[in-house]
């Protein structure tokens, strides 16, 4: 049913705080909306304030500012709480959501990571030098919330465990010391992400990941577990033939959807941390393009050798290109390509000839 609620006036990859005040936050009823501060170069931060009970989940989404998916999920996502179905009803009534849908309206004009001061926000968190990073610790301090929910996309690069299928969605649930201690807090994060996992391997079978747990108290993630909230890592990834991220958003959907449920009924204890471990880890191992046997049309790579593509995304005239890069030459026996072309094949040589882009970096290489 994502499509009912779907805000269809934000799409694609690049989402700033215009595309949210053009028709979206104008949308919603006035009492929901607060302005909590300005960015670096005096853009506004706004959160949303939904439900009365008594669980309090604190989330925010574009900390990067070129990580927009969990942001359109999270439009949907009001839209759907706001619908008076008997799910959104009862999630109002048992928690009491506060969501700040851009934390870096700065990085998302000029869709970069970092903010306008080219501070990482996601490694301020200690020394909370830059203004963004501030609102949100004021929020976070204000609100004590019981959950919280750090929202982020991922690169096209990952893959889940050992296998060719690409990490469409990765969690973590975040150490809060060096040890990687399994501290209450952490438990409460990995039951949560068990039971999303359950419900998305409904939708993308093999195509959830667990990120990389290494600390750092400098991550806001790490920050919060080290207060002793269950806090959760959300990461929005690749789905096949998907670069705008529009089925990524709704996988989002579903998961944030079935967090606040488990949250919202009191049913983490009907999930095992045990469980947790079993969600394979993320590696590295796709390429946007993966080129096998070059040679055919380069004499200059050796035989047998396949070439490696990844996408840099440029912003040109408010939407986003991407450009294919040679990022690595080689063998590349372990990796994967989201597009595979065999050289040697006679479809894929022709198939070739459509990307022109790519040709030209194979001949030029």
């Amino acid at each position: 049913m994502h499509h009912l609620y779907k805000e269809e006036s934000v799409e694609g990859r690049y989402v700033t705080l215009n595309h949210l005040t053009k028709t979206w936050l104008p949308g919603l009823p006035e009492q929901y909306v607060d302005t909590i501060g300005k960015s670096e170069n005096g853009q506004l931060i706004y959160s949303i304030t939904l439900g009365t009970g008594e669980k309090k989940v604190l989330m925010w989404s574009q900390m990067h500012g070129n990580e927009s998916t969990t942001t359109k999920a999270v439009l949907d996502l009001v839209n759907f709480l706001s619908s008076n179905s008997d799910i959104s009803n009862e999630i109002l009534k048992n928690c009491k959501l506060v969501i700040l849908p851009m934390l870096n309206p700065d990085g998302a004009k000029a869709y970069t990571r970092v903010n306008a001061n080219e501070v990482d926000l996601n490694r301020d968190a200690q020394n909370r030098s830059q203004a963004e990073t501030n609102i949100l610790w004021s929020v976070f301090e204000s609100f004590q919330p019981n959950f919280c929910f750090n929202l982020h996309d991922q690169r096209t690069l990952f893959n889940v465990g050992g296998t060719d299928q690409v990490a469409t969605v990765s969690f973590l649930s975040p150490a809060s010391d060096s040890q990687r201690s399994i501290t209450d807090s952490r438990v409460e994060a990995m039951k949560l992400i068990v039971g999303m996992n359950h419900r998305l391997q409904q939708e993308i079978p093999g195509q959830v990941g667990r990120y990389d747990d290494a600390f750092n108290a400098n991550c806001i993630g790490d920050s919060f577990q080290m207060k002793k909230v269950p806090t959760v890592l959300f990461e929005a990834g690749h789905y096949p033939n998907d670069y705008e991220r529009e089925e990524t958003r709704r996988f989002i959907f579903f998961a944030l959807i079935e967090a606040l449920e488990i949250i919202s009924e009191n049913k983490l204890d009907n999930f095992e941390v045990s469980e947790y471990a079993s969600i394979p880890e993320n590696h590295k191992f796709f390429f946007d393009v993966l080129i096998k046997n070059a040679s055919v049309v380069n004499p200059n790579i050796e035989t047998g050798n396949s070439v490696g593509i990844r996408y840099e995304e440029i912003l040109n005239a408010n939407s986003i290109e991407f450009k294919p890069k040679v990022d690595e030459v080689g063998t590349l026996e372990d990796f994967y390509g989201h597009l595979e072309l065999d050289l040697t094949v006679s479809e894929d040589f022709d198939s070739l000839s459509s990307q022109k882009e790519i040709l030209e970096l194979l001949i030029h290489l």
